[in-house]
């Protein structure tokens, strides 16, 4: 540790008891020890009786305002697209309109004096799972599985640019 150091740990009251003995010891005994520290200490008294620059009300007030029309121009992150609302209300619909047809078709119309609900007939899985639904299924599958890593490629991309 250089001389500078220790005076400097010594006027900020930083060093331990032992150093500050040793520093006092010599201060009373060597004058060039003693000239160094008294440089520093009138140093030290200049450090502390600058005043610190603030900028004007102004700046501060056009800096703030800068900074918050950044963060209005930014999109909010968990804003919710309406086109996916739309899919998924118009997904509903066409199952209630689907099931609602299928009840209109089965009613017998020629009983009237009761309205009697059809018996519901669970389709065959067997023809719903063989050939062509299978693969339209599978092929709307990679379909969609390679639009949303597209669309993870260019959140990536626009990412790494950002």
């Amino acid at each position: 540790m250089s001389i500078e150091e220790k005076l400097w740990d010594y006027i900020d009251g930083a060093c331990s008891v032992e150093e500050h003995e040793a520093i006092d010891l010599l201060l009373v005994q060597d004058e060039a020890f003693r000239q160094k520290y008294l440089e520093l200490l009138a140093l030290n008294r200049e450090i502390a009786a600058m005043e610190i620059e603030e900028p004007s009300m102004a700046f501060t007030y056009k800096v703030m305002e800068n900074i918050r029309a950044d963060y209005a121009k930014k999109p909010l992150k968990v804003a919710i697209d309406s086109r996916i609302i739309k899919v998924i209300g118009g997904f509903f619909v066409l199952t209630i309109a689907a099931l609602l047809l299928f009840i209109l078709v089965n009613i017998n119309w020629s009983a009237s004096t009761t309205v009697a609900l059809p018996a519901f007939k669970m389709p065959e899985m067997k023809s719903l799972l063989s050939g062509e639904v299978l693969k339209g299924f599978l092929f709307f599958d990679v379909v969609l599985v390679l639009f949303l890593f597209d669309a993870f490629l260019r959140k990536k991309g626009i990412a790494k640019h950002a």
